[in-house]
């Protein structure tokens, strides 16, 4: 064991180096769209739309203030995954959790989504633009066939949606777009 503590303070100045470097790096990133409060009636909507249950994982990329994952845990009592770059809102949404009483199912990371692995996902939960839509495609097409992609307000350019609903939700006409994996090209 001597012998090999020399190499083994490496390797732990060589992780903590790499943990140093991820958190520099999220850090220095701009988020690439502003945190925009989602309805309370189109979180239920998109939950509904995307047929989330007990047995389903839910990821809700750029999950802001985590009222997405905290709706599908309460609701559905599922396990759900809130990512997000900005560290104000990551601390919100764990006090959100805290307060909801779901932090055995609800969990919240600060991460760069555009480095998540998603296949552990069944359901992922989308309000960004069209352009960071496009960017997250390749990502996207890695879920599991039957995997549901729920996303409000913005489309995917070049992916055939399986629903498209336009309806009023809390007093205005809104767009909710659902997807499956695999995703179909237009």
């Amino acid at each position: 064991m001597r012998r090999n503590l020399p190499l083994i303070l490496v390797l732990l100045a060589l992780a903590g180096a790499a943990v140093a470097y991820y958190e520099l790096k999220i850090r220095d990133v701009n988020p690439d769209v502003p945190f925009v409060v989602t309805p309370p009636g189109v979180v239920n909507r998109m939950l509904e739309v995307a047929g989330v249950t007990k047995d389903d994982v839910v990821y809700d990329l750029g999950c802001g203030d985590g009222r997405i994952v905290i709706a599908a845990a309460k609701k559905y009592g599922c396990k759900a995954f809130g990512f997000d770059i900005n560290p104000d809102l990551v601390g919100e949404a764990r006090a959100n959790v805290e307060k909801a009483g779901v932090a055995d199912l609800v969990t919240i990371s600060r991460a760069d989504i555009f480095d998540l692995d998603l296949r552990e996902a069944s359901v992922v939960t989308l309000f960004l633009s069209v352009p960071v839509n496009a960017r997250l495609i390749p990502q996207l097409q890695q879920l599991r066939p039957g995997s549901r992609i729920v996303s409000f307000a913005f489309h995917m350019p070049g992916i055939k949606p399986r629903h498209y609903f336009e309806e009023d939700i809390d007093g205005r006409r809104q767009r909710i777009y659902l997807w499956v994996t695999p995703l179909e090209k237009e």
